[in-house]
């Protein structure tokens, strides 16, 4: 892409103040813009952080412009949990909204995303296209069969969100061996509009761009949401298999594999 900036650069987080910039731009996306909270929020220091962050990794975009001890140089980020270190945590993020018995009794190797974000100013241009690239190269390298993660509608009103859950529900479900389902009471069902009322453009407008793009590489999403109140968010689990991916699908995603 011609339009990629020299000072940018994508790398997992290698110290503290990595993680500490990386949950400071979650604090400015998810609580400062979205209205979301937590236990382990810290709004005095402007930190979106919670239990699972010490196990992950954390794949961050750099402005090698900005001192790391400002904690600003973090643009963008991707926590990833592989299935090596869900075993030693215990669980994974999406299992407090999701029933993944399928994919943890699959055999297939898992990888979790979560907690993606990228700063206001840098969205629309390079900066989710060089996430995604670096993305590929690290699932790539280690064989992952299985993405699979929580993705966020804004709003926790699902008759607002009856259109886009409903076309998500009828056009993309996962297949049944590898469908998670909503758990809990915040668990609302999907199907909301039936499959000949639906309008397509609506429910595609309606729909955050990261989700779509998930869509396009061939994704898939579990059978109900779950309403995050805390978030203030309605949430879907996304699931990808690398090796149901068609061939067209398959190669926008290697071509742009971390070389």
């Amino acid at each position: 892409m011609k339009d990629v900036d020299p000072h940018f650069t994508v790398r997992l987080a290698q110290s503290d103040l990595d993680l500490l910039a990386s949950q400071r731009l979650r604090y400015q996306v998810f609580v400062h813009e979205l209205g979301g909270d937590g236990p382990l929020v810290d709004h005095i220091g402007r930190f979106e952080r919670d239990e699972f962050d010490p196990f992950y990794e954390h794949l961050i975009l750099v402005d090698k412009r900005r001192n790391p001890e400002n904690l600003d140089h973090v643009i963008g980020v991707y926590r990833l949990l592989s299935s090596e270190g869900a075993d030693k945590l215990g669980r994974y993020y999406s299992e407090g909204e999701f029933n993944l018995e399928k994919l943890r009794k699959s055999g297939l190797k898992l990888l979790e995303l979560g907690r993606s974000c990228v700063a206001a100013e840098h969205r629309g241009g390079a900066s989710m296209f060089l996430l995604w690239n670096a993305l590929a190269g690290y699932v790539l390298s280690r064989d992952y069969q299985i993405l699979f993660g929580v993705a966020s509608f804004h709003g926790v009103d699902t008759g607002a969100l009856a259109m886009p859950l409903s076309y998500l529900h009828h056009h993309h479900l996962a297949p049944e061996e590898l469908r998670v389902t909503a758990l809990g009471e915040g668990a609302q069902r999907m199907d909301i509009v039936a499959p000949e009322n639906i309008d397509r453009i609506s429910a595609m407008k309606a729909t955050p761009a990261l989700i779509k793009a998930y869509l396009r590489l061939g994704g898939f999403v579990g059978e109900g949401a779950y309403v995050d109140h805390a978030f203030n968010t309605t949430d879907i689990c996304l699931i990808m298999d690398t090796k149901r991916m068609s061939e067209k699908h398959r190669n926008y995603y290697t071509e742009r594999s971390v070389k």
